[in-house]
This record gives structure tokens, C-alpha cells and sequence, in this order.
């Protein structure tokens, strides 16, 4: 039996990146969204006609002083690191050392790792995320609890085990071969299963010897539907070490190139510090950068240039991620909210309807999964987030004196965060009602 829920609409028709927002943002102030079967069946304005064909025969939701859109995409997560997110800042490397190594060596054991992917994947429903590209640890139970986790859910999750054979903890490495072995059972057992896909996932460069990247690579040929997920030039001094340990190549883009780790499913996390030439290459491959506004400011990495990213004649395909745990928020509303701090100082003043294309469609878009999340086309998966413009006293008060959808959605990325979900659907089916108890706080 078909679902109906009634409230403001928001959606994207197209990339306003690429033309404009007018053309791709459509907002309807009184809409109905028809879900069947996990799937989208309506979405239109109401009408007199439109009322009289449902009502009577099925119950509709309605959501005032709110707007119902696509459910939020974090493209960069490491879901280990939940239990250290908001440790004193370091940067990069000595925090890898100090706080994520050792957090991850737990993931030896499933039930630690049930009982964090548990809190992880609560939060996100909270915080109105139904997708996510997710880092496991090396240990490849703590995938087959994520994705179980996941499963009971029925969230889309892109999820792999991190490939790792140098530069860390004993207690963290694997080999080439072993890797390649843990991998390619992982994407046996899990990708394309329900809603679940695989990602393969070398940690980033300085981690994972030339015989690794070629494992993960030939994985990559032997399953070319499958992710991958990576990182690049997050700070300056991993770039200059990453130089060092790959002399015959010519940057660290042209790393993953050669061990054919770019194209489309590619997404390499941060991004910061690429040059003009590696721009051009992940345009031409198809190849994504996840940026990860929170994090990058918690670890003093850089600011992440969108406006040249973005730039014509060469846009590259950019998602938005939490990157917790250095990422500080499980809210995507806060992560747009530093989006557009970063972008102000690079002096790029980022919209909020570009914001919030970036973290429903643009990401789906760039993961190449448009065509089953990210907007309210009918026939996609029904996956939605409902925003409670009147959230807090001030975001209530402050809504009287917006003049457009333009500045509601602004409020929304400034003033929201998980206080403003008012409910978040999965698949058609109601998974977090912030007024209830479908889901427990951590």
C-alpha cells in the first residue's frame, strides 16, 4: 500500500553548477510525495484534483513549517573513528598516529565494531543520512558488521575494507596479497547485495606499497562496477612524503592514475592541494573529490578551493563528506555550513541552493548514482529527509523575516543542525521520527 506525505518540496532537476539555480532547483510549497514499494511514485503540487484522487482512500503525512527532500549523501566517513570524534586537533599525520590508529585496532573484534556501527548508523538517521561512503578498518569483520548493521536498516551504504601495508601499526597492516584475498571475498559476499555496494579501499598512498596499489587496481579491472575510495592531498606535508616514497611519478594524482585508481566510482577524499594539471585529469577521467570542509578546518589541512574545482571549461565532480572522526558533526547541515565558511575565504560566495544540490544530488552525482538517489524524481529510491523550519526559537523567529526559499535554505545551513531533522525515510519507510523513539541517541 502506497505512502503519501504532504509539506514544501525541494528537488533538483539539473546541476545548477552547470546552469544555473533557477533552472535546476524546483521547490513547491505544497507537494505531496507518493511512496511505494521503496520507491518514489508521485511528486506534485497539490490540487484539488490530486486531493480528491487520495484522499479517502489513503492517509496522508503531513509536515507543516517544513521541507521534504532527498535524504543527505556523506561521501567520506570513516565509521571507526565515532568513538574518538572530537579528540584534541592535531594535524594529519601525528593525529593518525595519536587517535585513529589506535581506535581502529579494536575493530579486531565484531562486537566492538556492531556496537560502534550501531551509534554510527544512529546518528546518521538522526542527522537525515541515507547513503554513505563509509572506511572500515583493515580487519574485514568490521565490513561484514557495518554492511549487516546496514542491511537490518535497509540503507544504501558503499562500504570496503582498508588496504594497508606500511606506515602504520603492526597490529594494523595486511599485505598485497592478503588485501587483494580480503577485498575480493568482501565484494563476493556483499556488493550489489540489497542495497549495499562495495568500495575498494587502499587507505591513501603513503600507506600501501606499488604492489598493494596494483592489487587494488587489478581488483578494480576484475570488478569494474565496484567504488573506490582513497585519499589525496590533504595537507602539504603528506603530499612532499607521498613525493618521496613515489619519485618516478609525476604527482600524487598521477599515483593513483598509474595503478588505474581514477575514473568514475573514483572518490578521493580532501583534494586540497592538487594542481591545475591533476584538476584536469580527474575532469577527464570522471574521477570525484569528496570535500570535507569540517575535518579540513579541525586539522588546519588547507581550504578546499570549490570555485576552481568546479570551474568550466573543466569542472570536476565534487561530494560533500563528515570525514568523521576529524570531521566534528555528523550533521550535514554543519557541514554545509563550513562549506560555505571555506568558500567565503576563498572568495567564492557558495549559495544555499548549490549547498544543498552538493549534499543531495550533486553527491549522488558524483558517486554516479543519480539514477536511484539524490532528488524526488518518481522511480528512484525513497530515501528523504524533512526539515523543521522552526527547529529552535531563533531558527522560528528568523523564518518571518526570510523573503524567498533562497533564504530559508540559507537559515537552514547557517542555524540547523540534528535538531532539525524532523524525520528521516529509508527506503519508503519512516526510520527516525525526531518527535518518537524509532531511534536511540548514543
Amino acid at each position: 500500500m502506497p505512502t503519501f506525505i504532504r509539506g514544501a518540496t525541494l528537488s533538483y532537476v539539473a546541476d545548477p553548477f552547470a546552469v544555473g539555480i533557477e533552472r535546476a532547483l524546483r521547490y513547491e510549497s505544497d507537494a505531496i510525495v507518493g511512496i511505494e514499494d521503496g520507491l518514489i511514485i508521485l511528486h506534485a503540487p497539490v490540487t484539488a484534483g490530486l486531493l480528491a484522487e487520495i484522499e479517502g482512500r489513503f492517509a496522508i503525512v503531513r509536515y507543516p513549517d517544513a521541507i521534504i527532500m532527498a535524504g543527505f549523501l556523506d561521501a567520506h566517513v570513516h565509521y571507526a573513528q565515532t568513538a574518538i570524534i572530537g579528540s584534541h586537533g592535531e594535524h594529519l599525520l601525528d593525529w593518525l598516529t595519536k587517535y585513529a590508529f589506535p581506535a581502529e585496532a579494536a575493530f579486531r573484534d565484531p562486537a566492538h565494531a556492531r556496537t560502534v556501527a550501531q551509534a554510527y548508523f544512529g546518528e546518521n538517521l538522526r542527522n537525515g543520512i541515507t547513503t554513505a561512503m563509509v572506511y572500515g578498518t583493515v580487519f574485514p569483520q568490521s565490513v561484514d558488521v557495518l554492511f549487516e548493521e546496514s542491511e537490518r536498516l535497509g540503507l544504501r551504504t558503499i562500504a570496503g575494507k582498508v588496504m594497508m601495508d606500511r606506515n602504520a601499526p603492526a597490529t594494523l597492516l595486511d599485505t598485497a596479497e592478503q588485501s587483494y584475498r580480503d577485498s575480493k571475498a568482501l565484494i563476493e559476499r556483499w556488493h550489489g547485495k540489497g542495497r549495499s555496494l562495495y568500495a575498494i579501499t587502499p587507505r591513501f598512498a603513503a600507506t600501501s606499497s606499488a604492489a598493494q596499489l596494483e592489487a587494488a587496481g587489478t581488483l578494480r579491472r576484475e570488478h569494474p562496477d565496484c567504488f573506490v575510495q582513497t585519499h589525496i592531498a590533504e595537507q602539504l606535508d603528506e603530499v612532499e612524503w607521498v613525493r618521496k616514497l613515489f619519485p618516478g611519478r609525476s604527482g600524487y594524482a598521477d599515483i593513483y592514475d598509474h595503478f588505474g585508481l581514477l575514473g568514475r566510482g573514483v572518490v578521493l577524499g580532501h583534494g586540497i592541494h592538487l594542481s591545475e594539471a591533476e584538476l584536469q585529469r580527474l575532469h577527464g577521467t570522471g574521477t570525484a573529490i569528496a570535500h570535507c570542509a569540517t575535518s579540513n578546518l579541525f586539522l588546519g589541512s588547507g581550504l578546499f578551493d570549490l570555485g576552481r574545482a568546479k570551474a568550466a571549461p573543466r569542472p570536476v565532480h565534487v561530494a560533500l563528506g563528515t570525514d568523521l572522526g576529524a570531521g566534528t558533526t555528523f550533521s550535514m547541515l554543519q557541514t554545509l555550513n563550513e562549506t560555505y565558511k571555506v568558500a567565503q575565504l576563498k572568495d567564492y560566495p557558495l549559495s544555499a541552493g548549490h549547498g544543498f544540490y552538493l549534499a543531495t544530488r550533486g553527491s549522488a552525482a558524483a558517486l554516479g548514482l543519480e539514477d536511484r538517489i539524490g532528488s524526488l524524481a518518481t522511480g528512484l529510491e525513497a530515501d528523504l529527509v524533512v526539515l523543521d523550519l522552526h527547529a529552535t526559537p531563533l531558527m522560528k523567529f528568523r523564518m518571518q523575516y526570510a523573503k524567498d526559499i533562497h533564504d530559508v535554505l540559507f537559515l537552514l545551513m547557517t542555524l540547523g543542525d540534528d535538531r532539525a531533522i524532523r524525520a528521516t525515510y529509508v527506503a519508503g519507510l519512516l526510520a527516525h521520527d525526531r518527535d518518537g523513539h524509532s531511534v536511540p541517541a548514543i
